[in-house]
């Protein structure tokens, strides 16, 4: 291509130019025309072929503005100075997908929290935000990447909604074992074909959960945190030893649900899921049991995670570099 062009500007009548300008004028384009192939394919997953303007989706006034009337408990304040930041993500409606990192100062684990799977679990975008500012002031052992709100069409929908916009439950579109055969029975004969809880067309079909898979192949956590309500407890997936309880919230399985987070977190990744299930969608809790709950995940996290998590890499002989 670079001795095609070379070869065609020397041809060119009106042009006199050096042999050392013709080289640079050709590989220039040769390297804009590869970086911009670069881009498109990138982008073709996501967006359609279109390159994301990264700049455009910052988290301003009006989308903090916009989130703000929904969450309960989210003031504008805490919305702008979150530090959250686009990611090049996007809805199925095209609304950005935000998440921000936060670490200690020697980590010792990697932790993604996220909330808003469900539009209409609107406190478990409050409990990510305020667990956010915490962990600004004071993350402890570990290195976060907290993503508030995962499914932002459900959630500004009017009324909001559990489902994203292509009426998909975000919770059982994640690619776990027999997906097909498995969500199929689930839908039909567990929920009636209910179709707030329809899995999709198939495994991974949703942008948003493509977006979560990527975040978590890309950071590679050694604890997934869920957050969800309203059932009011604490549920579990994983071989390691749980927690009992977080705050008011105590340990009660639910179970396996093919395609959520906890079954693919667990099974799949091999990370164990811890999933927070508020006592209420639309009351956010309170500052004394939002601190609660912290601080049982971060003592779970200190006294039995990372002794669990040490005795694995022994037995395996590694030792996962965190910083």
């Amino acid at each position: 291509m670079l001795m095609f062009c070379f070869r065609t500007l020397q041809n060119v009548p009106f042009l006199r130019l050096s042999a050392g300008l013709l080289a640079c004028v050709c590989l220039s384009a040769a390297l804009t025309k590869s970086f911009a192939g670069q881009i498109g394919m990138g982008a073709e997953g996501r967006h359609g072929g279109l390159a994301p303007d990264i700049a455009a989706q910052r988290l301003d006034d009006a989308i903090c503005k916009a989130w703000t009337v929904r969450v309960p408990d989210l003031s504008m304040g805490l919305c702008t100075t979150s530090g959250l930041q686009p990611t090049g993500g996007r809805s199925v409606q095209g609304e950005p997908l935000y998440r921000v990192d936060i670490r200690a100062g020697s980590p010792q684990l990697r932790v993604i929290v996220v909330g808003g799977i469900h539009g209409d679990e609107l406190t478990s975008t409050t409990l990510a935000m305020h667990w956010l500012q915490i962990a600004t002031d004071d993350p402890s052992i570990a290195y976060w990447r907290f993503i508030p709100l995962l499914n932002p069409d459900g959630m500004l929908a009017s009324p909001a909604k559990r489902m994203n916009a292509n009426g998909v439950d975000l919770n059982r579109n994640f690619p776990t074992k027999n997906w097909a055969v498995e969500t199929k029975h689930y839908w039909e004969k567990r929920t009636g074909r209910d179709p707030r809880r329809w899995p999709g067309k198939f495994a991974g079909s949703e942008p948003e959960t493509q977006f979560l898979l990527n975040e978590i192949h890309a950071f590679q956590p050694d604890l997934i945190v869920s957050i969800h309500a309203p059932y009011g407890i604490l549920d579990f997936d994983g071989a390691l030893t749980p927690p009992k309880k977080l705050g008011r919230l105590h340990l009660d399985r639910l179970g396996i649900y093919p395609g959520s987070v906890g079954n693919y977190g667990s099974l799949e990744h091999h990370v164990p899921v811890v999933t927070v299930e508020l006592l209420h969608a639309i009351d956010a809790p309170t500052a004394t049991e939002t601190q609660q709950m912290w601080g049982d995940l971060i003592g779970w996290m200190k006294n039995r995670l990372l002794s669990d998590r040490y005795s694995d890499l022994v037995e395996q002989g590694s030792h996962k570099h965190l910083n």
